[in-house]
């Protein structure tokens, strides 16, 4: 977010064009630009992709696509010229808004992501994945009303002072530097690092609770028949003996399975809605909404199928945390440590690595899934 340069070689015409941010920069915009078109795309045009999770993720493909095309290429075009500003102070002033504005809103909609994730993994009977509802509608809308609020004073004239360097673009007030580094990242940071923990444990919970169920000897399995609801009664169990181990497998009347394809291992079940006994709702696959209707009504799967869309794992956080703590340290450090020495080269490389996050969002919280990478694949060989 920051350029430094020399005031003296600005003046002098001694500028040294930086031909390695054009041969960067360029294909990074056209990375991220491309890569979010295709989430967005991807959730417009398919059905089974229109689940409440990906609409944050289309707020965060927007949230990237607009950095790529409003501020990226400035910063190339100015890092090309060696960090000097050759432009209006004004444009800076919006530069510099956009850029504060669309990465703060970059992250807290990751932050949003994961806050959604948790509530479908803890509070999993009040959350229906293929419904986009007023909750997922705050979150997103409060990700943006953050993210100006944050950016606002920049284009109110906060960087409108008194003998500012024309030939320098940066944010020339050090408070606002700190103040917009907690709200953008050192608040958001720990509690999106803490809601995936959480996420991640009640997850394997929930695995190893289901292992240990289906490891016993005598398995009860509740079967929902519909004809029996009409007449108020919800389930009925039955015990099947045939399933234990050693004992002969015996076919299962069809008339039971009907209206249960999500029941492994048992004759009937369709191949999509059927997991591995010892997947691993954490790490394994991630159903789409295609497949979460089941017994228990559309779109309320069990928790694993609830967490959501991509193998996520540990890729999201920690890629997050590679490319967003260098850059927020070094910002913060070089304010707050007047003896420290931090010079252009660092604040560049720290600044390139936060904008490579926005290309590798799009790998992270779709192409782990394969509707995705099938819907991807159908939008770039122009198939219907």
């Amino acid at each position: 977010m920051v350029n430094v340069t020399s005031a003296e070689a600005a003046g002098r015409g001694d500028v040294r064009y930086n031909v390695l941010a054009l041969l960067f920069g360029v294909p990074l915009i056209l990375v991220i630009i491309l890569g979010n078109i295709l989430v967005c795309l991807s959730v417009l045009t398919e059905r089974s992709l229109k689940t409440a999770t990906n609409y944050f993720i289309v707020s965060l493909a927007v949230a990237d696509l607009l950095l790529a095309v409003l501020v990226l290429p400035l910063y190339v075009y100015s890092e090309f010229l060696g960090g000097v500003w050759t432009l209006n102070t004004y444009i800076c002033d919006a530069l510099m808004t956009m850029d504060v504005m669309l990465c703060t809103a970059s992250i807290l909609n990751l932050c949003a992501i994961s806050v959604d994730r948790y509530i479908a993994v803890v509070v999993p009977l009040k959350y229906n994945r293929n419904e986009f509802s007023a909750r997922q509608l705050v979150l997103i809308s409060a990700t943006w009303v953050l993210s100006l609020g944050v950016a606002s004073p920049v284009i109110f004239g906060l960087n409108q002072v008194p003998g500012r360097d024309a030939s320098v673009c940066r944010l020339e007030d050090d408070s606002f530097v700190v103040y917009s580094s907690v709200c953008s990242f050192f608040v958001p940071c720990p509690v999106m690092l803490l809601l995936y923990y959480w996420m991640f444990r009640g997850l394997r919970r929930w695995s190893a609770g289901r292992r240990s169920h289906l490891l016993r000897p005598d398995r009860r399995f509740s079967l929902g028949l519909a004809g029996l609801r009409r007449h108020g009664r919800s389930k009925v169990k039955y015990l099947m003996p045939g399933l234990g181990p050693g004992a002969p497998a015996e076919p299962v009347p069809s008339v039971l399975l009907s209206g249960l394809p999500g029941l492994p291992g048992l004759p009937g079940c369709r191949p999509r809605g059927c997991r591995p006994r010892d997947a691993d709702p954490v790490t394994g696959q991630m159903d789409s909404a295609s497949d979460a209707e089941g017994p228990r009504g559309p779109g309320r799967g069990s928790p694993g199928e609830r967490a959501e869309g991509p193998r996520l794992g540990q890729e999201g956080p920690g890629v997050f945390l590679a490319c967003w703590t260098p850059f927020f340290v070094v910002h913060v450090t070089k304010v707050l440590c007047a003896s420290c020495s931090i010079g252009p080269t660092l604040i560049s490389v720290v600044t390139w690595l936060g904008y490579v996050n926005s290309a590798v969002n799009p790998i992270i919280y779709t192409a782990f899934n394969t509707e995705f990478r099938t819907v991807f694949h159908k939008l770039l060989c122009c198939q219907t």
